[in-house]
């Protein structure tokens, strides 16, 4: 059965809730998102319509942009586009139920409307041009929508169609999708089709969905094993997936990581400080959920134009969400494969095998009542730390040179508040 969907997507988002917050036009002002602190060198987050207009391009380097644009250089304020994005959340809670919405990013949301048109006495366009038109009214940001009757042709809609009307709405259902898109070019214009996806199929001889919805399917599933489906799936438009069913879906295995990018290029010393606070931080987040691992995951990746990277995985001797016990593994792993003579500027730590603690059993080859007073301990800093802020309570080491965790506490995805 076919759904009416719809996708909505916040224009420029970052740039343009800092555009609103200095009463400007977004698509007339010249405006970046970046850290000023971190040199030519940083990623925008986000540019204005405008700097788009001049062909500069979004998550681009700041000594990329040509030197005779002038713009205003705004420090990323997380905080501030999670209230934004809450706040458009709750329009869209106006129209539908939350068991309806499926939140894709912090600027894009889907929006099953099936059952609402009636009630509503709209079609998805008109209903559509409602939500966004409301959007705009209220908190003076642009959103797109994509139009579709299932998921796939809802986003695509959105990424392909959309930004070329003037309503900022684009339609397809699958007919349509094969009269407009059938031979669009190049193919990492599609959701789900990187540029290495790309290359394989083009290597196939396969440049556009045309190409890819009559191809030789052998040569398919030999190429994508059983990827291929969900491409094949795509080229003609189909999408069985429903919001009901990432609502419902329950993955089988579980991990819990993090990564950190290095403000500068670290000695093996430091990065070995910063490794024993990221797992600190992990340790009580796995505590905090009631949660053990018995596997651990690192990598560390390297200054430019040195070796590539290293890390690699362990099993520990038991299964355990305790920092001592978790960073003896780490640590273990850290030496082991870590260069020395290589800067480093970037760790990655993951957890796999999540388990709940309650199903754990004692392990007679390990001290537990030691272990559990470390828990206790443990348990009594996340507590602090919970009500009182994060940097409340801290370890030594994190005041140490190179220490990284104090300023990374005020941070909201790795950047300011």
């Amino acid at each position: 059965m076919n759904r009416e969907i719809i996708c909505i997507d916040l224009k420029s988002f970052y740039a343009s809730v800092e555009c609103v917050e200095r009463d400007l036009d977004p698509f007339k002002t010249n405006l970046v998102v970046a850290d000023p602190t971190r040199g030519s060198g940083t990623v925008c987050l986000a540019v204005s319509p405008k700097m788009k207009m001049l062909g500069v391009k979004n998550r681009c380097r700041i000594f990329e942009i040509p030197q005779n644009i002038r713009y205003i250089k705004a420090k990323p304020r997380m905080s501030k586009y999670i209230e934004y994005s809450a706040n458009i959340y709750s329009i869209y809670l106006k129209y539908v139920s939350k068991d309806d919405i499926h939140v894709y990013s912090i600027d894009e949301a889907f929006l099953d409307v099936t059952e609402y048109l009636k009630i509503y006495k709209m079609n998805s366009l008109q209903l559509a041009k409602k939500i966004i038109t409301e959007i705009y009214n209220t908190y003076k940001i642009t959103a797109t929508a994509g139009v579709g009757t299932n998921l796939y042709l809802a986003k695509i809609a959105l990424d392909i169609l959309a930004k070329h009307n003037v309503n900022n709405i684009g339609y397809l259902d699958e007919n349509r999708y094969k009269e407009c898109l059938w031979h669009h070019r190049p193919l990492s214009d599609f959701w789900q089709i990187g540029k290495g996806i790309e290359k394989r199929l083009n290597k196939l001889r396969i440049y556009d969905m045309y190409d890819l919805a009559h191809s030789n399917y052998n040569k398919l599933y030999k190429e994508f094993g059983i990827n291929a489906e969900l491409l094949i799936d795509h080229a003609y438009g189909r999408e069985s997936c429903t919001i009901s069913d990432i609502k419902s879906y329950n993955p089988k295995s579980s991990s819990i990581s993090t990564n950190q990018v290095l403000f500068e290029d670290y000695s093996w010393d430091k990065a070995r400080l910063v490794l024993k606070e990221m797992v600190e931080v992990k340790s009580l987040e796995l505590i905090e959920k009631g949660v053990v691992t018995d596997i651990i995951n690192l990598y560390i990746g390297y200054s430019k134009d040195c070796i590539k990277a290293t890390g690699g995985k362990l099993r520990l001797p038991l299964k355990t969400n305790v920092y001592s016990q978790l960073l003896k593994g780490f640590l273990i792993l850290y030496d082991k494969t870590t260069s020395m003579e290589c800067k480093i500027r970037r760790i990655g730590i993951s957890f796999e095998n999540i388990q709940a603690e309650e199903n754990i059993q004692l392990n007679f080859f390990v001290d537990d009542m030691k272990l559990l007073k470390e828990k206790k301990v443990e348990n009594a800093i996340l507590n602090i730390k919970n009500e009182m802020g994060k940097n409340c309570i801290l370890r030594g080491m994190s005041f140490e040179d190179g220490a990284t965790a104090k300023l990374r506490n005020t941070l909201i995805g790795g950047h300011n508040a």
